[in-house]
């Protein structure tokens, strides 16, 4: 059993560390924000690219906290267990 939760804080540590850090330029936005941030790059504002890594910003929150949450729940998990091991050792 701990080697299943092993490998799923290994898997969810590398999905957080590649969703970190994308590959490719990303565009977070929606319509309306898209449309204003590429008439303002295109007169020589850099508005639009802060508005982009402003928006990644707040999407990282969730990860974030679903991410503590797993952990602590790992962290609670491990415990058990470690206290059943002992008590079914002696």
């Amino acid at each position: 059993m701990k080697r299943i939760a092993k490998k799923l804080f290994v898997a969810m540590a590398l999905i957080l560390a590649f969703s970190s850090f994308p590959l490719k330029d990303v565009q977070a936005q929606c319509a309306m924000c898209s449309l204003t941030a590429e008439s303002s790059v295109k007169n020589g504002n850099t508005q639009g690219e802060k508005l982009n890594k402003g928006i990644l910003v707040l999407l990282s929150a969730p990860y974030l906290a679903v991410g503590l949450v797993g952990f602590m729940w790992y962290k609670k998990y491990r415990k058990k267990q470690d206290s059943q091991d002992s008590e079914s050792v002696f």
